[in-house]
């Protein structure tokens, strides 16, 4: 754990934990950092747009709008496509332009209805498709292993991987997270997660990522989901911040 990750963020997100436990099955996924290994159900489609995702650090920050697809191929295999706008403010000046296309494959290797336990692998590719400057610039990709264990009404979910990173000055790190989710109601979700970063960079550190997340049924196929909390690099210095906020949709 960071040595800058201070006492106070640590006490809030041990409450926001003791909440959910006192507040049925959760779902997981977006809006977390977190991904889990449940596919979208056969036949069916689950699209998260307008989808808008960004971090910074003072005056600083990058991200991307757009459009996440998820597809039923088969029993346990999702397809995904992430279409983005990318966007970013550094030097005092801003970028907004074609993103970098993300194509990734879920299979469910594990699905065990008694004791509620899944297992999935989520390998995905990352295309350079972006406007220069706004995207890796080269095919990138990541390599993790989900799971989630479904205790009673909450959910326990997380897992990682390894991320291949080419290009001059860029490295190969690994990844992951933890995260807890219990619905409250019919209408409400919350979770709360940790995720660990490996430094993507040469002389780059790792980081940790803490954040709260929300999903709040509107009625009918739609969702509103939210999540956002602040990285704590290991070499120190001020806090960052991430976020997400996306409409979810089923059919």
């Amino acid at each position: 754990m960071p040595a800058n990750l201070s006492a106070r963020a640590m006490q809030t997100l041990a409450a926001a934990a003791a909440a959910l436990l006192v507040a049925g099955s959760a779902e997981a996924g977006p809006p977390f950092l977190t991904d889990d290994p449940e596919p979208t159900e056969a036949g069916h489609w689950e699209i998260y747009g307008p989808l808008v995702q960004a971090e910074g650090q003072g005056p600083e920050w990058s991200g991307s709008a757009g459009v996440e697809l998820n597809y039923g191929a088969a029993r346990n295999v999702q397809l995904t496509l992430d279409l983005p706008v990318a966007f970013a403010r550094a030097g005092g000046t801003t970028s907004v332009g074609a993103g970098d296309v993300a194509a990734s494959v879920k299979l469910r290797v594990v699905n065990r209805t008694a004791s509620h336990f899944q297992l999935a692998v989520f390998p995905g590719l990352t295309l350079p498709t972006a406007r220069s400057g706004l995207g890796a610039g080269r095919v990138t990709a990541l390599l993790p292993v989900w799971g989630q264990q479904d205790i009673g009404a909450w959910s326990v979910f997380g897992g990682g991987g390894y991320a291949i990173n080419p290009g001059p000055g860029n490295r190969d790190f690994w990844t992951g997270g933890l995260a807890v989710s219990r619905s409250l109601g019919d209408r409400l979700l919350l979770g709360v997660e940790a995720r660990r970063q490996g430094g993507d960079t040469v002389g780059d550190s790792a980081t940790t990522s803490l954040g709260l997340g929300a999903i709040v049924t509107l009625g009918g196929p739609f969702r509103l989901l939210a999540s956002g909390g602040p990285t704590f690099a290991d070499r120190g210095g001020p806090a960052a911040w991430h976020s997400y906020l996306a409409l979810g949709w089923d059919y």
